[in-house]
C-alpha cells in the first residue's frame, strides 16, 4: 500500500495510479468491512484500488500493495462527490468506478470474467458509462450484529422493486431514464429523506474534459445517464451494499424502531450474479 497525506499530494504524486483503468474508487466512511469491500474489488480485476478515508480511520489495517491509501475525508455527500470530481478531472478517457465501505459490485458472469473484458464489452457499444442497481444488504440477525452488516449471513430483497418517470426542468419524461426503488429505502422510507430514496446510481463511467457527478448519483451528461442506448438493452450492474442497513441502525430516529429487516420476500445472499440476474436486478444485456 502506498500512503498519501492528502488528495492534492495524490494527484501530484500518484497521477500515475490513474494513467490505466478501470480504476476503483473506494470511499470509507465509517471502518466497517474497508478490507473486504478492496478485496473483492481486486478480485475483479480492477487495476487499481484508491481508498479514500479520513486520517482517523483505519489507521492500522494492512492493506494490499495495488491499493492507493489517501487522507480525504469523505463523510459527506459533497466531500465525496468533490474527491471524485477532482479524479474525473485528473484521469481523462479512463473507466472509473466508486463505491462506499461495504459495498461490493457485481456484474454479469463476474465470477469468470473480469471488469476489464466487461467494460472492453460495454465500449464496444459505445456506451460511456453504465447504470448500477445499489441493492440492499442486511444482516439476518440484528440483536447478533447490531451494526446490521454480516457477511456470512447477508439477506437482500428479492422482490419490491420499481421504476418511476424521471422527469426533466420542463416536466417532461426524460428518454431512457428513470428513477428505481425499493429494498430498504422503500420499506423504510418514513426514515429516509426524499432525495435519497433512489436506488439507481451511475457507479461507472469513463472519465472525460467537463464531467462532473452531481450529489444525486447523477452525472451532467445526461446520455451517460441513460439505462440503454436507443436501439437494445445493455449490460447493467449491481452494487449490494449494506450502506443503508448501516445508516438506519446508526440513526437514532430510526434504530429503535427496527428490531430486524428481515420480512416474507427476504433471501439469503449467494454472493453470485447468477442470483441477481435471476431476481432481474442486473441486465446481461447482448454479453453472453
Amino acid at each position: 500500500m502506498t500512503h498519501h497525506p492528502s488528495l492534492d499530494h495524490f494527484l501530484k504524486e500518484g497521477i500515475e495510479n490513474l494513467s490505466k483503468g478501470p480504476v476503483a474508487l473506494v470511499l470509507a466512511e465509517d471502518e466497517v468491512e474497508i478490507a473486504s469491500t478492496i478485496r473483492h474489488h481486486l478480485d475483479l480485476g480492477f487495476k487499481q484500488v484508491i481508498l479514500f478515508a479520513a486520517h482517523d480511520l483505519a489507521r492500522d489495517l494492512a492493506l494490499p500493495a495495488k491499493v492507493q491509501r489517501v487522507d480525504q475525508d469523505v463523510r459527506s455527500d459533497l466531500a465525496a462527490v468533490d474527491t471524485i470530481n477532482a479524479v474525473i478531472n485528473a484521469a481523462p478517457g479512463i473507466w472509473l468506478y466508486y463505491c462506499f465501505n461495504a459495498e461490493y459490485l457485481f456484474f454479469p458472469f463476474c465470477e469468470h470474467r473480469t471488469i476489464g473484458e466487461m467494460l472492453a464489452f460495454h465500449t464496444e457499444e459505445r456506451r460511456e458509462a453504465m447504470l448500477t442497481y445499489v441493492i440492499d444488504l442486511y444482516a439476518g440477525d440484528l440483536d447478533a450484529y447490531p451494526r446490521a452488516v454480516n457477511l456470512d449471513d447477508a439477506y437482500l430483497d428479492r422482490s419490491g422493486y420499481y421504476a418511476l418517470a424521471r422527469n426533466d426542468e420542463d416536466s417532461h419524461p426524460r428518454e431512457r431514464q428513470l428513477d428505481f426503488h425499493g429494498g430498504l429505502r422503500w420499506r423504510f422510507e418514513e426514515f429516509v429523506p426524499v432525495e435519497k430514496r433512489r436506488i439507481d446510481r451511475i457507479g461507472i463511467f469513463r472519465a472525460k474534459p467537463g464531467l462532473e457527478l452531481r450529489v444525486g448519483h447523477t452525472l451532467n451528461d445526461e446520455e451517460m445517464n441513460t439505462y440503454s442506448c436507443p436501439w437494445h438493452h445493455n449490460l447493467t450492474a449491481a452494487i449490494c451494499s449494506f450502506r443503508t442497513a448501516k445508516a438506519l441502525k446508526r440513526n437514532p430516529s430510526s434504530t429503535f424502531a427496527i428490531q430486524t429487516y428481515k420480512w416474507r420476500n427476504s433471501v439469503r445472499f449467494d454472493w453470485h450474479s447468477q442470483q441477481l440476474l435471476e431476481l432481474g436486478l442486473m441486465e446481461p444485456g447482448q454479453w453472453f
